[in-house]
């Protein structure tokens, strides 16, 4: 998973960061909240950890913001040195999913993330995901579209799954990247394309089967139920093409 801290205390950082790292999740970190907005404009992450007081803007002020224009209810750990009562329920209020006062309890920093992930249903418990017409075997890794079997091979299981598991949102082909082949791997642009191409074709995902799969330029993909995409693109709204 791909978590982002946004934090201006190096050594919490640090903390974070191998926290994080040791729990096998990539970490970005931030220390401004500028950078921070920068960056999830165009990238996708798993989980928000937020401090309180950064130097340009308050984590309140981000998590806010985070919660009016994201497209999807990521969850987010507000982690910060206030422990008044009155600060914890503003901090849960404006929009964070769970707050915990800085300390070097790491064990409970790894059950809280931990705890986060799965209620961001990022975890998953069971061993098959159903979506309509599709049924994945997350251990055998197994396909069927209508009780046909469907030969993915293994990225394209990945992918699709993926795809499967955050219907509607938009997500970066940095995320796609890092999540599926490993951060700094070097797969292009059109590598990917290939890829969602190969997915398309067969899944079948086309808009008279319940599905499509879109490219956004220069940011990455969605797939959406067409039902869902109908209501939302009403008469004059700017219509996505598929790719």
């Amino acid at each position: 998973m791909r978590i982002a801290i946004v934090d201006d205390d190096p050594a919490q950082l640090d903390l974070l960061h191998a926290v994080v790292a040791a729990m096998g999740h990539d970490c970005h970190v931030f220390a401004q909240g500028e950078a921070f907005f920068r960056a999830v404009g165009r990238e996708t992450f798993d989980l928000l950890i937020i401090d309180w007081e950064l130097p340009d803007i308050e984590g309140t002020a981000i998590v806010r913001n985070v919660r009016e224009r994201a497209t999807s209810a990521v969850p987010i750990l507000m982690l910060t040195n206030r422990s008044d009562e009155r600060d914890i329920v503003t901090g849960l209020t404006c929009g964070a999913d769970d707050y915990m006062v800085k300390s070097s309890r790491v064990i409970e920093l790894r059950a809280r993330i931990a705890a986060l992930l799965r209620r961001g249903g990022h975890m998953r418990a069971t061993e098959e995901a159903v979506f309509g017409r599709y049924r994945f075997h997350t251990t055998q890794r197994n396909a069927w579209m209508n009780g046909q079997p469907i030969a993915l091979k293994h990225k394209e299981f990945d992918l699709a799954l993926t795809m499967f598991s955050n219907l509607g949102k938009l997500i970066s082909r940095g995320y796609l990247i890092e999540t599926l082949w490993g951060k700094g791997a070097d797969i292009s642009s059109r590598s990917l394309d290939v890829y969602f191409s190969h997915i398309r074709s067969k899944l079948a995902l086309r808009a008279e089967h319940g599905y499509r799969l879109i490219s956004v330029y220069n940011h990455g993909y969605r797939l959406e139920e067409v039902h869902l995409a109908a209501q939302a693109n009403g008469p004059g709204a700017l219509q996505p093409t598929e790719r």
